[in-house]
C-alpha cells in the first residue's frame, strides 16, 4: 500500500497577488459595466480549480515575476483551501455573467460585486473567505475526536 501524498502548499504572498488582480479585473467589470472581464476572471478561477492556484495565469505571474524579487516565503500554507475558494469565485462569476448577459444586469452587479469584496478582503488583508468557508465545511463534516488520558 503506497503512503499518502503530502498535501500541496503554497506562497500565501502569491494569493494576496492574485487577489488584487482579481480585485482590479471585478473592479473593471463593474466600472465598465461589461462582462468581457468577468469572462476572463471566470476563466483564471476555472484554471485554478482545475489545475491548482499555483498553475492559474495569476499564480504563473507570481511565480515567474514577482516571488524571485521577494525571497523564500515563511510559510507556506495548504492548498486546499484557497482552490475551494476559487471555485466559490467561479461560483459567483458565472452567476454574474449569466445575469450580464440574460439581460439581468442587477444579478450580474450584485454577484460581482459578492466577488469583489471577497477578493479586495483577502488582498488588502489576507483574510480569505472563500478558505474560511472551507475550513469551516470541513470542521463541520469531520467528527470531533477526543482524547483520552
Amino acid at each position: 500500500m503506497s503512503e499518502p501524498q503530502a498535501a500541496q502548499k503554497v506562497d500565501p504572498r502569491g494569493l494576496r497577488f492574485a487577489a488584487g488582480l482579481t480585485t482590479l479585473v471585478l473592479a473593471l467589470t463593474l466600472v465598465l459595466n461589461n462582462p468581457w472581464p468577468l469572462a476572463v476572471q471566470a476563466v483564471v478561477f476555472a484554471v485554478s480549480v482545475a489545475f491548482g492556484v499555483g498553475a492559474s495565469p495569476y499564480g504563473l505571474l507570481f511565480k515567474r515575476l514577482v516571488r524571485p524579487r521577494l525571497g523564500p516565503p515563511k510559510e507556506l500554507e495548504d492548498a486546499a483551501p484557497p482552490r475551494f475558494a476559487q471555485l466559490v469565485g467561479l461560483v459567483f462569476a458565472v452567476i454574474g455573467l449569466a445575469g450580464y448577459l440574460t439581460g439581468f444586469t442587477v444579478l450580474g452587479v450584485v454577484a460581482t460585486g459578492f466577488a469583489l469584496v471577497a477578493a479586495f478582503v483577502n488582498a488588502a488583508v489576507g483574510l480569505c473567505l472563500g478558505c474560511e468557508a472551507y475550513l469551516l465545511i470541513h470542521r463541520i463534516r469531520t467528527p470531533a475526536t477526543t482524547a483520552t488520558n
